[in-house]
């Protein structure tokens, strides 16, 4: 079960390539991916961005898809997930100490809530992580074209954007108001990936790891609405599929490149600025963390439970930049 969930992240890198990158595998007319995204010039490897940084290996759990890093500044904590595995862990800044804390059905992304419980997204459904380690569902059956949710962020006022995989490039986005409401906000993505917003709150980025593009939108605050799509960054096939992403104080874009070896780093305006290397292909997601906010925490896939190898590893990276602490999401429980 968890292999069919997972079935975008199974795929090997040379059936990844053909199922993203042709026109006919990729469906978004009305989307957020439109057919249009796949005539932009593809920007190409750059030598002129390699730049040297320490990796620090932080927990390695072989994860097989380690995925969407969160932050806890109250805790000094940061989350994360193996998706098709059904875990959950969490490594104490302050002690070095990491563990399990959640087993179950598959976890694409989740929010933390105001008070600090998790909001679980999962396979066609969203959940409440109790402090024993079960689960309360809030919502389910909301889409039968998904495979299971992927990346998530709340926004400002405290509502959630969740991602989708879907079913023959039925993936989408959606918006889950404070109040419990769904909407659907696009669909026509294979896979809905990383998202972030600028630090003056007008825009919303948003990737979608299909046609190798990350947008911008034009973000209201007052109504969570999302207009005037356009394509910042188009990713060429040598630079790996782009998946999570997470922005910095200045506005620059943190891109993490599945099966690109590579953290990509570019300017508001989609320029590329950077590059952090890493020894293993799947470079998953990203977050800022640390008490000064100036610290990378990575996630990396490709992990087996009878393999010794780096793949799957939660790395941490000191950077020049700082980041910006993650909203809160606000959504009633009842």
């Amino acid at each position: 079960m968890a292999d069919k969930i997972n079935s975008f992240h199974n795929l090997s890198r040379r059936e990844l390539l053909k199922a993203i990158g042709g026109g006919a595998a990729v469906v978004g007319l009305s989307a957020g991916c439109s057919s249009k995204a796949n005539k932009i010039e593809k920007t190409g490897r750059r030598k002129s961005m390699k730049t040297k940084y320490q990796l620090e290996p932080i927990a390695n759990y072989h994860c097989h898809t380690g995925e969407n890093p969160l932050w806890d500044e109250q805790k000094q904590i940061v989350y994360w997930t193996d998706i098709p595995n059904g875990r959950l862990f969490k490594y104490e800044a302050q002690t070095g100490k990491h563990r399990q804390i959640y087993t179950g059905e598959p976890v694409g992304g989740f929010t933390l809530q105001t008070e600090g419980s998790l909001l679980l997204f999962q396979v066609n459904k969203f959940s409440l992580l109790l402090p024993n380690g079960k689960t309360r569902v809030l919502a389910d059956n909301i889409d039968p074209e998904m495979t299971r949710f992927n990346d998530v962020i709340a926004d400002p006022e405290g509502r959630v954007f969740a991602g989708t995989i879907g079913k023959n490039n039925k993936g989408g986005l959606y918006r889950i108001d404070t109040n419990g409401d769904i909407t659907n906000l696009f669909k026509g993505t294979g896979c809905s990936n990383g998202m972030g917003f600028s630090p003056d709150l007008h825009h919303f980025y948003w990737t979608c790891s299909s046609t190798r593009r990350i947008f911008r939108f034009k973000y209201h605050r007052n109504t969570g609405q999302l207009t005037d799509r356009k394509v910042l960054i188009a990713v060429g096939e040598n630079e790996g599929v782009p998946d999570g992403l997470t922005i910095d104080t200045a506005g620059n874009i943190w891109s993490a490149r599945w099966d690109g070896y590579a953290l990509y780093k570019y300017s508001p305006d989609g320029k590329p600025i950077d590059k952090i290397e890493f020894p293993v292909a799947k470079v998953s997601s990203v977050i800022f963390g640390g008490a000064n906010l100036d610290e990378l925490y990575v996630t990396t896939a490709g992990g087996s439970q009878n393999a010794d190898t780096p793949d799957g590893t939660l790395y941490r990276v000191k950077v020049p930049n700082k980041g910006r602490l993650e909203f809160r999401s606000k959504i009633h429980t009842g």
